[in-house]
């Protein structure tokens, strides 16, 4: 057996030889990738592009000549320099005794091996390892289910599956073609002959037509026992086809604080955790749903643009992000057909006579509704600065929620290298998990 890959190699590059060098510095790329996280903008976070692995990472052990002892004879052209005879001098030790600057090949260069990586691979590679909890709806079984559909019908099938009118119709179009006698026909010669052989005398005329009618039965008779009065070619059944409808959906909510205390540096953190976790579900569900709410003192429902490029400031009331979902979820997405999923981030400022009102809500109506709750405290990058703020009141708010509700998360961020470590903290298998 011969196996031939006929794949189109992309434009200037060998397929095979890209796939067997990802398998041998998966891991490397596999780091530069999610390094590169802290890099790159959030329009560029799904895009290909180039990641740098070290190049002493992916050195392979080569032979070449030493430059140390031993003779050799080499043929040069003559030059004004050298004459027949002249001896040259070795290469000083540690050279490689290529041509260039004397200090090459001493020391150990900085430059990485830059590597380019489709879109796919990149996702692959960034998000290969995650898993997102309670991916299944409780009361369903997978991402998709079966439906029936009657797709005409078929000469093999089960006989609970036999249609009965469409395979009668068969039958007599098949005995009619066939001139198959009707059985009423033999039973009249029947009923003729028998009355013929009741009179005495018969004549020469009687036994000739007898005779007749004796030959003509037997034909007859032959012709109704060999043509069945159902074939097994007549036989119809009903056929079915299997189209996949979904019915585990998912819709993601992100609600974001852009009050006035929400620097830029924290609406960029929180911007990176919601694209990752985009990108994430995206990649679970074959349909997704994405509402953004936003909200300061005021919760509204806007567009993704207007979600992550809008500016507006005023006071902070979570519960009216919390609220305006709730309100969202029983207009449009019933939670025995949709996978809740509520991403919130926040600075953790609130009206402190507003917590006991997000606490209930989030109790009381998130939580029953969702499957997951991941709320993101951002904060300044400066250390000293997040931990004058490492308690705010809305985070001890959230503390006894997290400690009671199993499917309640919440982490603090600080800077742009940390959002991948929480996100795959919070979104991690969960075997890794029960460990």
């Amino acid at each position: 057996m011969h196996i031939i890959d006929r794949r189109l190699n992309p434009r200037g590059k060998s397929l095979v030889n890209r796939q067997r060098f990802l398998r041998r510095a998966r891991s490397l790329v596999r780091k530069a990738v999610r390094e590169s996280l802290s890099s790159r903008t959030i329009r560029e976070i799904d895009k290909e592009g180039e990641v740098g692995i070290p190049p002493d990472s992916i050195d392979e052990p080569t032979l070449r000549r030493s430059n140390r002892g031993g003779k050799r004879d080499y043929v040069l052209p003559g030059n004004r320099v050298f004459r027949a005879g002249d001896r040259i001098k070795r290469p000083p030790a540690g050279g490689d005794g290529s041509s260039g600057n004397s200090k090459a090949g001493s020391g150990k260069g900085d430059d990485a091996f830059r590597f380019v990586l489709s879109r796919e691979e990149f996702l692959d590679l960034f998000l290969e390892d995650l898993e997102l909890p309670d991916l299944v709806k409780r009361r369903l079984t997978s991402s998709e289910a079966i439906d029936v559909h009657r797709a005409g019908f078929t000469t093999l099938g089960s006989p609970a599956a036999l249609s009965v009118p469409r395979t009668m119709r068969n039958a007599m179009s098949r005995r009619i073609a066939l001139r198959r006698p009707p059985r009423s026909e033999i039973e009249a010669i029947e009923e003729e002959v028998a009355a013929l052989e009741k009179r005495h005398p018969l004549t020469s005329k009687d036994d000739a037509r007898l005779a007749a009618l004796r030959e003509r039965h037997a034909e007859l008779s032959l012709r109704h026992k060999l043509i069945a009065y159902i074939d097994p070619i007549d036989l119809r059944y009903r056929r079915f086809e299997q189209q996949p409808r979904s019915i585990s959906q998912a819709v993601m909510f992100c609600l974001m604080d852009v009050s006035g205390s929400m620097n830029e540096h924290m609406k960029e953190l929180a911007k990176i955790f919601f694209i990752l976790l985009y990108l994430f579900i995206s990649r679970c569900y074959s349909h997704v749903e994405i509402v953004f709410i936003r909200h300061t003192d005021k919760a509204q429902e806007v567009d993704e643009a207007t979600f992550f490029y809008s500016t507006e400031t005023g006071g902070t009331k979570v519960s009216t992000a919390l609220e305006e979902m709730v309100s969202i979820v029983k207009e449009r997405f019933p939670p025995d057909d949709w996978n809740i999923y509520v991403a919130q981030a926040s600075d953790g400022d609130n009206f402190a006579s507003d917590n006991g009102r997000v606490v209930a809500t989030m109790r009381d109506h998130v939580l029953p509704l969702a499957q997951y709750v991941a709320y993101l405290e951002v904060g300044n990058e400066l250390p000293e600065m997040a931990a004058a703020g490492a308690a705010s009141n809305l985070w001890k708010a959230y503390v006894e929620l997290a400690d009671s509700v199993d499917h309640f998360a919440m982490r603090k961020v600080h800077n742009r290298k940390d959002v991948y470590p929480v996100f795959r903290e919070l979104f991690r298998r969960r075997l890794e998990r029960a460990a």
